[in-house]
């Protein structure tokens, strides 16, 4: 009887040990203005019926992402997210249950928000989409100052604008966003066939933003072949479809990203390199407005709700509770240290960082 009361208690303990483990590699993806609401509660019925916004499928909407309880709605959604992450990791900011997660930048839009979470300083001179190279030290480039990360961390996205905001020149890491070609001045077959294939799509959002599907298999194409330690992936289509009132689509590019959420799972939990000794967030820039008619389309400092967000966290160091149901307040400015420390580093700049958040245990 007492050994096997000594076995449960070594098995626990190692349990626990396994939970707290530093994480050795971190990838973070970002979702640009996804709602919380649709995390937490599913497709907005009132907006899906709505003629302005549904783009005349209602009953595809309704065929598609109706369920009976808000659980089957948003898994219905989010199918990886809902599964695997609540199952083995964490997620925070539903509001209806108290558990708040805001921008700390008074802006609330894209640049900001972006440069808050990776630099965990909200800062009030970052005030637009056009701001220049970012004058802040981010969380990437300081893990790629050391040693044992030098030339092993690298940034895609969708949106131009992230080559400033990581501020390429000074950072001293890659950093792909929209167009730019990958592969450097002498790409592989695979490579070249995705250069092509961005080159000559269509680009629906002009030349500053490319179709997700293009910044997706561009960074798995990187993660594969050159086996970073850390990298940043950022979808747009979110954000750019709920300003143009196109719920479908808007609800169709959160379910895209949800499907690519489990690819480059998987592929993490498949390699020997990161299986287990990595750590993957998932979070948004901002928020929307909550308002069926109108708001849910657009956010910044006159939109009330917009800063209201979400995160999840899977992988190392991340003890499995699921959905957070304790009400509480945390911000975006946490979240650079909060990965910092998971990877066991304190990340300092020249600016205030955000202190860490105490992960559920």
């Amino acid at each position: 009887m007492k050994s096997k009361i000594v076995l449960f208690f070594l098995v626990l303990a190692m349990g626990q040990l396994h939970a707290q483990q530093k994480a050795e590699n971190l990838v973070i993806v970002t979702i640009d203005g996804l709602r919380w609401q649709e995390v937490y509660k599913g497709m907005d019925s009132l907006i899906a019926a709505d003629k302005k916004f549904n783009q005349e499928d209602s009953n595809y909407l309704f065929t598609t992402y109706w369920k009976p309880t808000e659980e089957a709605r948003r898994k219905a959604i989010f199918p990886f997210l809902w599964s695997v992450v609540a199952q083995k990791g964490q997620l925070y900011g539903n509001r209806r249950l108290g558990n708040r997660v805001d921008n700390a930048n008074p802006y609330w839009f894209s640049y900001p928000g972006y440069n808050e979470i990776i630099t965990g300083y909200p800062d009030t001179a970052v005030n637009s989409n056009d701001y220049p190279n970012n004058p802040n030290t981010n969380l990437l480039e300081f893990l790629n100052q050391r040693p044992e990360f030098k030339g092993k961390v690298a940034a895609f996205g969708a949106w131009e604008a992230f080559n400033r905001i990581f501020n390429e020149p000074r950072s001293g890491f890659p950093v792909t966003a929209a167009f730019d070609p990958i592969g450097g001045k002498t790409p592989g077959p695979k490579e070249s066939l995705l250069n092509q294939m961005l080159q000559d799509s269509y680009k629906p959002f002009g030349d500053g933003e490319c179709l997700d599907v293009f910044t997706h298999y561009a960074a798995m194409q990187y993660l594969q072949e050159k086996k970073p330690r850390v990298l940043f992936i950022g979808y747009g289509e979110t954000d750019e479809f709920a300003h143009e009132g196109r719920y479908k689509d808007y609800l169709a590019a959160a379910h895209h990203v949800d499907t690519w959420l489990k690819s480059i799972w998987d592929y993490l939990q498949s390699t020997e390199q990161y299986r287990n000794k990595t750590a993957l967030l998932i979070t948004v820039d901002h928020g929307r407005g909550d308002q069926v008619k109108s708001t849910w389309t657009d956010h910044g400092q006159g939109i009330p709700d917009a800063h209201e967000i979400w995160f999840a966290l899977i992988g190392a160091g991340i003890p499995a509770k699921g959905e957070i149901k304790q009400a509480g307040q945390v911000f975006q400015k946490q979240l650079a240290q909060t990965l910092a420390n998971l990877m066991g580093f304190e990340f300092k700049a020249d600016h205030p960082v955000g202190e860490a958040i105490r992960l559920k245990n």
